[in-house]
Parts: structure tokens; C-alpha cells; sequence
């Protein structure tokens, strides 16, 4: 059997599948994936190097297949020791085929890749969107294992056009996102 692309498979299987588990008739009301958010945050004493900074570009631009952008800070705080212009961290907003590419990737081939994996907590922002947070980069595969002073995490940010979280999860599901399971409560033997 060949290979299926995420983004061929949300306009064929996961489109009827939608359709039929939101009841809807329509498949332009469905919702969507608008865009995904890569960050990463630099802590100034563990990657205020520039060779440190350098390092994470590049890596981000590996996974991601597009360079992000350095984040400045706009006002000096002087409680966290952060100034003006400092960079703070890097962004990629991905959207269309890298989009899709990406959350293959991230679906298909980083997760099961995470250690002692029992799936991800499905809390969403009220509004259908779904972050997930990941604490060391090595579970791409394309990036080579680094070294330990060079492990950074990012967080994944995945916005959607559903406006209810019950509808971002049905897609998210539908999609492959693999959720925890809810645990069945015991029921309380009657006296």
C-alpha cells in the first residue's frame, strides 16, 4: 500500500469521517488547520552564547524547513535581566504544505519517538487550538543526537478554525494526534 500524505488524507478520509462525526453537510464548514507555531525560549544563562544561539537556528530550521525568526525583548525588565533588543527566542510560523509536512513528521515519526510515551493531554484553549510542549529536540529524526549541553525544548502550538475544543479534538483526532485515553472511573458497588 502506498503512502498517504497528511495533507491528501484531510481532503478525502478525514473529510467524510469529519463530516460525519460533527453531522455536517457541508465540507467548507469543517474545521481546519490555519497554522502552526514553533517557539523556542533562550534562556540567557543556559544559551546566551551566540554559538549556542546559532546552533538552535540551524536545528530549528532542520525540523521545521524554514529559518526562524530571532524574538527581541521590547522593554528591559531588570528583575529577569532582560534588555532591550536582547534576543529571547525563535519563532516559525509554518502554514500550507510545510505545515502539513511538518505535523506528518510530528505525528507519524516524533512522538511514538518520545521515552515512556503514554500520549499527549488533550487541553485545548477554548477555542479549538492545541499546544503541546517538548522538552528535547533529538526526537526528530532528521537532527542528529546533540550533545548534552545542547538540548533545548520547544513548544508546538496548533491553531485551528474549529472554535470549540470538542471540534479541535475531532479532527486532531481524526488526523492521528495521539491523546490519553480518559480513565474510567470505578463504579461503586450498590448496597
Amino acid at each position: 500500500m502506498a503512502y498517504v500524505s497528511l495533507h491528501k488524507r484531510l481532503q478525502t478520509d478525514i473529510a467524510t469521517a469529519l463530516k460525519k462525526e460533527l453531522n455536517e453537510k457541508n465540507v467548507m464548514a469543517l474545521p481546519r488547520v490555519s497554522k502552526v507555531i514553533v517557539n523556542v525560549g533562550l534562556n540567557q544563562r543556559k544559551y546566551g552564547s551566540k554559538d549556542i544561539q546559532a546552533y538552535i537556528a540551524e536545528t530549528l530550521a532542520i525540523i521545521t524547513g524554514q529559518r526562524p525568526t530571532p524574538r527581541k525583548g521590547r522593554k528591559s525588565i531588570s528583575n529577569f535581566n532582560i534588555r532591550e533588543g536582547m534576543i529571547l527566542g525563535s519563532m516559525v510560523t509554518l502554514r500550507g504544505p510545510s505545515m502539513y509536512n511538518f505535523l506528518d513528521r510530528l505525528i507519524s515519526y516524533a512522538l511514538p519517538r518520545v521515552r515512556d510515551f503514554r500520549g499527549l493531554n488533550p487541553n485545548f484553549d477554548g477555542h479549538g487550538n492545541f499546544s503541546i510542549g517538548i522538552t528535547d529536540q533529538s526526537i526528530f529524526p532528521e537532527v542528529p543526537a546533540p550533545e548534552a549541553n545542547k538540548i533545548f525544548g520547544m513548544q508546538v502550538q496548533i491553531v485551528t478554525t474549529a472554535g470549540t475544543d470538542e471540534r479541535g479534538r475531532a479532527l486532531l483526532t481524526l488526523m492521528g494526534m495521539p491523546f490519553k485515553k480518559a480513565a474510567k472511573k470505578p463504579v461503586a458497588p450498590s448496597a
